[in-house]
């Protein structure tokens, strides 16, 4: 299992704001199937790496079907194969530590 952060920047656009392409783009990930948390700067997904990155290229589809002639994908992948990851696990690792180092 593999957890991918995506953060993808519609470009010459008439306003600063990209909110209504996050919108499009989050109504495609609740008809995906795929876990998600949507963050401040970007997405973070859960799944096999294939699969994933197959889903990243539909997600940067998205904006170009509004009318936007240039988009720009970010992707960091963290492939983890000698334990199972999911969303939220490094942060809750990072807390645990955070309250032992207090002790």
């Amino acid at each position: 299992m593999a957890l991918m952060h995506l953060t993808i920047i519609p470009l010459g656009t008439n306003s600063p704001s990209v909110g209504e392409y996050v919108a499009d783009i989050q109504k495609v990930l609740e008809k995906s199937g795929f876990s998600y948390e949507l963050t401040d700067m970007g997405t973070i997904i859960e799944g096999n790496t294939e699969d994933l990155l197959m889903l990243a290229a539909q997600l940067s589809e998205s904006p170009f079907s509004k009318g936007v002639n240039r988009v720009v994908t970010q992707i960091s992948l963290d492939d983890r194969r000698d334990k199972k990851v999911s969303i939220g696990a490094k942060k809750a690792s990072v807390v645990n530590r955070l309250a032992k180092m207090q002790q």
